[in-house]
């Protein structure tokens, strides 16, 4: 898999390039930037762990946290450059809805149909829903609770107030776990595995690849951005759609593989943590910051989301803690999540 990806992007960075400067058609760009940019984000996953690893769990733990949706970030701030707030909202909720659902509902599935029953450290799930709970169901809805009797300087205000205090919170979140209670929780043998595990790249190569990686997603990016429209009017996709199913998918197809490729290693802890972790970086920090990044653009993204976002949020959010705080999973709780994905996907494209 490693290989494919690396000859997609040596293929792909090149064409996206020519392909801009020689205006190819925008649905045909659109393809190449969706591939390209999927291939460079394994490469930035693979630089990020390495790093990880060589700089030990505390620091690892923040570039995880840094790095794990950067792809979905760089995309967002060109967006809301372009005034696609709709766009970058509805990107977000696809990242809850795709990683609660569809990750999380794979990863069960597929670890699922090998195995039996598949274990998980039952105390990490629970932390972890109580911070979705906020996250979701009290951060993301009481500002559309309240926007219906503030103006919209208010509305922002309320809005960036929230995102500061979500950004705090996740940070008191990442102390708790890699500092004041790290490893309490933690099974013996996930600590042994960790203690052997090895670097695949030294710290400079990683941090080059890094780099290099993480440039060429600003660049096809930001071609990708002007693509929405065109895209948009050819295949009858609404703003709402191509946010909530293609750019999340595109920026979180990384960590997806990654999670579903556990499962079936039966490392369910790691497969968890990546989907019950994903969503968290993307409610508690991805969101709040781009919320504060939008105040230096001409059309402000305040933290309010359209109703049906909310329902779908808050349902996948009760859905996955109901089915995940036992510890425990199968083939038939991963396929109730993915089916609850394919009935909100299909409401989605409908709107």
């Amino acid at each position: 898999m490693n290989k494919i990806f690396a000859i997609m992007v040596f293929i792909g960075v090149p064409i996206s390039v020519i392909g801009s400067l020689m205006h190819w058609p925008s649905v045909i760009m659109f393809i190449i930037y969706c591939l390209t940019i999927i291939a460079l984000a394994s490469f930035m996953g693979r630089a990020t762990e390495s790093l990880a690893i060589v700089a030990g769990p505390r620091i690892g733990g923040l570039l995880n946290a840094t790095f794990g949706n950067a792809v979905e970030l760089i995309i967002s701030i060109f967006s809301l450059q372009a005034g696609l707030t709709g766009v970058v909202l509805a990107s977000l909720t696809g990242s809850v809805l795709g990683n609660l659902l569809l990750v999380a509902g794979m990863a069960f599935f597929i670890g699922g149909v090998k195995y039996k029953r598949q274990k998980f450290n039952v105390y990490d799930a629970r932390h972890n829903s109580g911070l979705l709970i906020f996250a979701v169901l009290v951060a993301f809805v009481i500002p559309e609770v309240f926007s219906v009797n503030l103006s919209k300087t208010e509305t922002m205000n309320l809005s960036v107030g929230i995102s500061i205090t979500l950004i705090i919170l996740y940070l008191a979140a990442l102390f708790f776990k890699l500092v004041t209670h790290r490893g309490i929780y933690q099974d013996p043998e996930v600590k042994q595995v960790e203690d052997e595990e090895e670097p695949e790249w030294g710290k400079w190569k990683a941090i080059i690849v890094l780099a290099l990686a993480t440039l060429a997603v600003a660049y096809v990016s930001e071609k990708l951005v002007h693509t929405f429209e065109a895209v948009g009017e050819s295949f009858g996709w609404s703003e709402l759609f191509i946010g909530i199913v293609i750019v999340a998918i595109v920026g979180n197809a990384a960590e997806h593989a990654s999670a579903i490729l556990m499962a079936y290693k039966n490392k369910m802890d790691i497969a968890v943590e990546i989907a019950f972790g994903s969503t968290l970086q993307v409610a508690m920090f991805v969101a709040p910051v781009l919320v504060i990044i939008s105040l230096f653009f001409s059309q402000n993204m305040p933290l309010v989301f359209t109703l049906p976002e909310l329902v779908a949020m808050a349902t996948a959010v009760l859905l996955t803690i109901v089915l995940a705080n036992d510890g425990e999973t199968n083939w038939f709780e991963g396929a109730t999540l993915l089916a609850a994905y394919v009935i909100m996907g299909i409401g989605f494209y409908l709107l």
